[in-house]
């Protein structure tokens, strides 16, 4: 007796092939291969009855009753890939790109606080969080590109509801006198001419497109993982997977790059300034890289919104590698009409729940998270203070770490699970090693470089190289009480602390202005192409040559292990990432098919609430308490200028050890704790034991089966 067809998951879903096949049943006397061989031919010699067969079987690609010819040859798991790499790529550039980028600028053009700022970052979390449940619930048993579609139709509105504040409100015009910042200068005229002119309303706006972004953006990481993990082979699933992922962790480099590249043009692009991006009150445009982020997430929307409930072609045989709950209530994920109905939430919750290897899974996911999210955050500042960089260097030599072991890591994950035919448990303990090594590398932080020198900071006015040798050589500097930044030098220039500005004397010392190096003058940019301050009575007590000279800008950092830090942070986010595609594989394959959907909508919500939104927080409370400088905006504080490096290393240690071995020891008890299908085989793709049991029916005189799409 022939074997049956491979490319069905069931003798079920056999019989309704049959029923609806273009050639008819099977013959049972007719070859194996005959049989196997008459069944697959591409569209050219398709009969022509095909097109209508696959449109009563629904896998046609268009929208409604319109389905060109012409865009079926699109109707492909690759291309679907390409669809929604670019969405993922679009979310990546303009909620973990331009978001970040651009959170100083509005806080400047809007006049917001940070704790403002930082409500309208984490509104895109809340409102993911609130959606993730319904979405994933309702559309992994719906169908899932049209909710795909029309959430990246969403994601694009809230890019262009982001840009909206621009163009509804007034130009951003500054008058601001070169003197200013000088000793002698007019200090107060920035706090009596920055009255309020309640603009700071427009952060609701901001918070309206933030939500839409999170509404819009739910469905791409729960239900476009469960369609491409449908629609391709168990095997190749972890590389299309990877494949998407590592688009997404692309997408914020390229919106930082795009972002920083847009904050150079002056915000109204249509005036004229005297100003430079160096002024501390410029304002880049902010808003051009949502106009263009959102005018192509609605571009890519419609392709995605074309796209059949399940793709024609090739299916392979899913053997269950769920978890085996000890009362047996898994079972009840297999019935056929379960997760149809609202009333059957809470039983699938429950499910997930009683399961442990799902439940740590979540667990190890969320302590991932809070380390990428912190790192990631606050991974630039980390360089600026340690190696006395400026923003846009310590954010390229961040990027240029962080792309290549994110994307690296994200991709070589998946293609390792499928390169290897890993098993779920084996999945699992991939990721204990990867936790390993990163937890063995992030021992870096207690590395740190001595602070730069700054006057009335971390060292007197007077006296500065002795005393301060002195004191750092003794290794207790780091306790000097902080000083006044007025002293006898600078007493008659009237400094105020409302305009950042440093400035590095030929003393070695930095000033915070130069206004408190008591320059009386600025000369035309020096060779290096930064401005040149002169008649610095502060300076001119301490310099030994050019005495009286500052340049703008921070002193350089004599620490020369910049290099090794770098290899070690790439080592600890390259394994970080190099197990997140096996974890979410690992994921998809502890829960009952049925539940695949809603199971990454739980492991998101708890990952966020868990880890993606108290992340950063965390981070951002302990690097908050090695501040040894603070703005001063008007009376009001404001960011930290200047961290003590010291304790900056030593938290961010503290914290990654902890989260990095939290993390590893939830891979493990989940490891442990797992519980496979006794007939779960040890090959990815098994083949059906025996093959005699399935039904086949007699093939028709033209023993022929369409299938247009076989050659992929």
């Amino acid at each position: 007796m022939p074997h049956a067809n491979n490319s069905f998951s069931s003798s079920r879903e056999l019989l309704d092939f049959h029923q609806l096949s273009p050639c008819g049943p099977v013959d049972s006397d007719t070859d194996n291969n005959d049989a196997s061989r008459a069944c697959v031919f591409t569209g050219a010699s398709a009969p022509a009855q095909d097109g209508q067969k696959m449109a009563r079987w629904g896998q046609l690609c268009g929208w409604g009753a319109l389905t060109p010819k012409a865009i079926q040859a699109f109707n492909t798991p690759r291309w679907v890939l390409f669809f929604l790499c670019v969405a993922s790529f679009l979310q990546g550039m303009i909620i973990n790109g331009f978001v970040n980028t651009v959170v100083t600028s509005i806080e400047r053009r809007f006049e917001l606080h940070s704790y403002q700022s930082g409500v309208i970052v984490s509104s895109y979390d809340i409102a993911a969080c609130v959606c993730l449940a319904f979405v994933s619930y309702f559309g992994g048993t719906g169908h899932k590109p049209r909710w795909l579609g029309w959430g990246v139709l969403l994601m694009g509105l809230g890019s262009l509801v982001f840009a909206l504040p621009h163009f509804t409100t007034p130009p951003y015009r500054v008058s601001l006198s070169q003197q200013a910042g000088m000793c002698g200068g007019n200090q107060t005229g920035l706090c009596r001419d920055s009255g309020n002119t309640g603009l700071s309303g427009y952060r609701y706006v901001f918070m309206l497109g933030q939500f839409l972004h999170g509404m819009g953006a739910t469905p791409l990481y729960t239900l476009g993982v469960t369609y491409l993990d449908e629609n391709v082979k168990s095997n190749y699933g972890p590389v299309y997977i990877g494949i998407f992922y590592t688009a997404a962790i692309v997408g914020p480099a390229v919106g930082y790059l795009l972002g920083g590249y847009f904050l150079n043009i002056y915000t109204e692009t249509s005036l004229t300034t005297e100003m430079t991006p160096e002024n501390p009150l410029w304002v880049g445009a902010w808003w051009i890289g949502f106009l263009v982020g959102g005018a192509a997430a609605l571009l890519v929307a419609f392709p995605i919104l074309g796209y059949p409930r399940q793709l024609p072609g090739h299916k392979t045989v899913r053997v269950s590698e769920a978890h085996q709950l000890k009362d047996g209530s898994h079972t009840t994920a297999s019935d056929p009409q379960f997760g149809k109905s609202v009333k059957d939430m809470p039983r699938s919750v429950l499910l997930l729940l009683k399961n442990p290897t799902f439940l740590f899974l979540c667990l190890a996911g969320a302590t991932e998270a809070t380390l990428i999210g912190g790192m990631s955050t606050f991974g630039p500042k980390f360089l600026e203070a340690q190696f006395s960089l400026s923003a846009s260097e310590a954010a390229t030599w961040f990027g240029v770490m962080v792309v290549p072991a994110g994307g690296g890591g994200t991709f070589l994950g998946g293609y390792i699970v499928k390169r290897l035919n890993l098993r779920c448990r084996d999945i699992i303990r991939f990721c204990v090693v990867c936790g390993v090594v990163s937890l063995a590398a992030i021992f870096i932080f207690f590395i740190n470089c001595p602070n730069v020198r700054m006057a009335g900071v971390n060292v007197p006015y007077t006296d500065l190289g002795p005393l301060y040798d002195q004191l750092h050589g003794a290794g207790n500097w780091s306790s000097w009480a902080p000083q006044s930044l007025n002293a006898e030098c600078n007493a008659a220039c009237g400094c105020g602390r409302e305009l950042y500005n440093p400035v590095c004397g030929a003393d070695g010392i930095m000033y915070y202005s130069p206004c408190h190096a008591g320059c009386s003058a600025v000369n035309l940019t020096s060779n290096t192409g930064r401005k040149v301050y002169s008649g610095c009575s502060c300076v001119a007590a301490n310099a030994t040559q050019d005495v009286g000279v500052v340049v703008a800008g921070k002193c350089s950092s004599a620490c020369n292990h910049m290099l090794v830090f770098l290899i070690f942070c790439f080592v600890v986010m390259m394994f970080t990432f190099l197990c997140s595609i096996p974890a979410l594989t690992a994921t998809l394959r502890c829960v009952p098919d049925s539940q695949k959907s809603f199971s990454l909508g739980i492991q998101w919500i708890l990952v966020r609430t868990l880890g993606g939104i108290p992340g950063p927080i965390a981070f951002g409370s302990m690097i908050d308490v090695s501040c040894l400088l603070w703005q001063d905006q008007c009376g009001d504080p404001g960011s930290c200028y200047l961290y003590q490096n010291s304790a900056m290393s030593r938290y961010m240690l503290i914290a990654g050890v902890i989260y990095k071995v939290l993390g590893t020891v939830f891979f493990l008890l989940a490891s442990v704790l797992y519980q496979p299908p006794p007939e779960s085989p040890q090959s990815p793709d098994p083949k059906i034991g025996d093959k005699k049991d399935l039904p086949v029916k007699d093939l028709p005189a033209d023993r022929v089966i369409a299938n247009p799409h076989a050659w992929l």
